[in-house]
């Protein structure tokens, strides 16, 4: 049988260029280079708040990222012709069974990786200022509030200050490198890479070599509990213990299980069949060594705190100002603000290595910013391709970079920039990567299902692809379970953000495209059969959603 979906697609005259094939998986591997840099984002986030199993978190987390990242690699092979990554591929899957779903699970993706943007400069940004100004200067203070959002979180707010301003200069000198196309921003990202990974490296080898590293701050294996007057205790495993580590793996989980962005680039690939699952391989290796030995070198290094200062109150007996701890437990390497300034002790603290371990620590961040920025702009471009994105989306410049898509990116996150709270954008963020996640691992049976004679680059070991499967539905109960230690309104703001897709999606396809997918899609979804004979998956697509449903309402309910 022909494979149709393998033959080259026709560009319509809406674009007068497309991308290129001019990478290998090295090129894919220093695109996707960024992705340990995201231990940044939630580190500190993760270990103030469910405490010394912190390091643990990171390991189980990675461990069900590379487990899931072999059906990651048998998807992505399915359609070279694709860029966008792994929802692009697995879209088609649920196309055939239902549109909105594969809508959705484009859109997820990008909502998940959009903010790495906004968050990745803002956290550049506060290492400049931290470095640069001591925290009571009026640079670092002054702020001019635009919108409260404390409906959603305590002190939530959409604001401007230094942190926006720094962060959004940064992100459009990742916007001029992406714009000039995929082989200069591969060229750019490994030189950058270079230098950026230096003191991630760094981190994870010194503490191990010099010895700077104490028992006791990763044991006993208890969840964070406060006693009645704030100070710190060792928790119990009950429902509120598991929820905190729930959470923990929820928000790791969109770090860790990054590196599935090497394959974004299989349209770009010069022979994707063997680059492929080359760039998905290594990335993940590369992930697996960060992400293992940084966070455990940090808590090794820093211990879990103390309170230092109780909290105070008014006469009418409210909070006017929170207890302050140090260690992990401290408020800036809760919001990932202090994280520069703990890890260069690390390293040591001499005037001239602070600055350069600084500027490191911002490479690595701008890392990421370049590699989201070249993932998920390919992501909203090729969901434009396929129909289930708005169209202008598929605008592509003279370089063959999909400029629209990324001056979308941009636009969203100097909006998302102005949040006050970035691990709580973090966490509603992750809503939508677990659902993209969810629908992914199970795409992967359906295709096999549907297209069992295509070929395949590389296929998962049945172990492996029924461990895959299994994952989505750990995911989706760590989700449950979890997403609201981050704030009351994670959950319910992540599924908002993720039914945007709804929309957009039938202004595209109902309004623009008067209810017709592109035939490139069509003929990738069909199979190479008529719509009745490629739905060989019969009802089991629609009783897994509906399971799903069922059982993250039902965890709900439990734990309310």
């Amino acid at each position: 049988m022909e494979n149709k979906a393998q033959q080259p697609i026709t560009l319509s005259l809406y674009n007068r260029f497309s991308l290129h094939r001019s990478i290998d998986w090295t090129g894919a591997f220093w695109l996707a280079s960024g992705v340990p840099a995201l231990v940044l984002f939630s580190m500190g986030a993760i270990a103030a708040t469910v405490g010394k199993p912190a390091w643990l978190i990171w390991i189980v987390s990675i461990s069900i990222g590379l487990v899931q990242a072999f059906t990651y690699a048998e998807i992505a092979g399915l359609f070279p012709h694709k860029t966008g990554g792994i929802s692009v591929h697995s879209s088609v899957a649920w196309a055939n069974y239902s549109k909105w779903i594969a809508a959705l699970c484009i859109w997820c993706n990008w909502v998940a990786w959009g903010p790495v943007l906004a968050i990745g400069s803002a956290l550049a940004a506060g290492y400049i200022l931290n470095v640069t100004y001591p925290p009571d200067a009026v640079i670092n203070t002054w702020q001019i509030t635009l919108l409260d959002l404390s409906f959603l979180k305590a002190g939530l707010c959409l604001r401007i200050n230094a942190v926006f301003i720094i962060g959004a200069v940064l992100m459009v000198l990742v916007f001029a490198i992406q714009n000039g196309g995929i082989l200069r921003s591969a060229k750019a990202m490994m030189i950058i890479g270079l230098s950026g990974l230096a003191p991630l490296m760094l981190i994870a080898i010194v503490p191990l070599i010099t010895g700077d590293m104490v028992m006791s701050n990763f044991y006993p294996l208890a969840p964070l509990a406060y006693d009645s007057d704030g100070y710190v205790i060792p928790g119990v495993w009950d429902i509120k213990g598991w929820s905190l580590v729930a959470g923990a793996l929820f928000i790791a989980a969109w770090s860790t299980y990054g590196f599935e962005t090497a394959v974004c680039y299989t349209r770009e690939f010069k022979d994707p069949s063997r680059d492929t699952y080359r760039a998905i391989l290594y990335s993940g290796l590369l992930c697996l060594f960060a992400f293992v030995l940084i966070p455990f070198t940090f808590q090794g290094h820093m211990g879990l705190g103390q309170m230092i200062e109780p909290q105070h109150f008014n006469a009418a007996g409210e909070v006017i100002q929170p207890a302050q701890y140090d260690g992990m437990l401290a408020a800036d390497i809760y919001s990932g603000m202090g994280i520069a300034n703990a890890l260069y002790g690390i390293v040591g603290n001499s005037g001239i290595m602070v600055d350069m371990f600084v500027v490191m620590l911002v490479l690595a961040l701008m890392l990421s910013i370049m590699t989201t920025m070249s993932g998920s702009s390919r992501t909203l471009y090729q969901g434009s391709i396929d129909g289930l994105l708005p169209k202008y989306l598929s605008q592509v410049n003279q370089h063959g970079a999909p400029t629209s898509a990324m001056w979308t990116n941009l636009i969203v996150n100097l909006m998302l920039l102005s949040l006050s709270d970035y691990v709580f954008l973090l966490a509603a963020s992750c809503v939508s990567y677990i659902i993209f996640n969810f629908l992914t691992l199970n795409a992967g049976w359906i295709h096999r299902i549907d297209r069992p004679n295509w070929k395949r680059s590389y296929r998962t070991p049945k172990v492996l692809f029924i461990a895959g499967i299994a994952m989505a539905f750990l995911n989706i109960t760590f989700m449950a379970l979890g997403a609201n230690i981050w704030g009351g309104g994670t959950l319910m703001s992540g599924l908002i953000l993720a039914s945007l897709s709804i929309p957009l999606f039938c202004w595209r396809h109902y309004l623009i495209d008067k209810g017709q997918l592109p035939s490139s899609m069509q003929e990738d979804i069909q199979a190479g059969n008529t719509i009745e004979t490629s739905r060989k998956a019969g009802r089991w697509p629609y009783l897994v959603l509906l399971f799903s449903v069922l059982l993250v309402g039902g965890i709900q309910f439990l734990v309310s």
